[in-house]
């Protein structure tokens, strides 16, 4: 019995979280958007986390380059990529001063197309986790044993 309510909960949680999801994106829609004060010390930590973070990607990237070919070359792509897309993030921004601070309004249309990027690569992820269950299962279905093999696999 607590087997089953045990599985029962999980189902339960992975449900809500998928049907969470549309109002997960257009909470974080509304709050990519809104109005910010800039702080000189947020950004030079963000700065720092950053370039840490890169380098190490970038590590990460050059050593797996050994068995993956080109890896090192997307990973400057996608670097070169999200410094152009920072820039214009910087540039569409919406800065106002005021006698006693900076603030800062991102562009809608720039937060838009990001959610949406972020959207599409969720979905994408379902998209292939259905699309491999399915044909696993009728890779299955084909083996005379009922198991799946790499023949079976093959056939298919």
């Amino acid at each position: 019995m607590p087997l089953i309510a045990a599985v029962a909960a999980l189902l339960l949680t992975v449900l809500a979280a998928a049907a969470l999801m549309p109002l997960s994106l257009v909470l974080r829609y509304r709050a990519g958007t809104a109005r910010r004060q800039a702080r000189g010390w947020v950004a030079a930590l963000n700065a720092l986390a950053m370039a840490a973070s890169a380098t190490l990607f970038a590590c990460a990237a050059a050593v797996t380059s050994l068995w993956v070919p080109r890896a090192l070359r997307y990973t400057l792509i996608g670097f070169a990529a999200g410094a152009v897309l920072g820039l214009l993030g910087l540039w569409w921004s919406r800065w106002e001063t005021t006698p006693h601070a900076l603030h800062y309004t991102p562009n809608r249309w720039l937060v838009l197309g990001l959610l949406v990027l972020v959207a599409a690569r969720i979905d994408y992820g379902f998209w292939r986790t259905c699309s491999a269950r399915g044909c696993a299962a009728r890779c299955c279905a084909r083996s005379p044993t009922g198991r799946c093999s790499r023949a079976a696999a093959a056939s298919s």
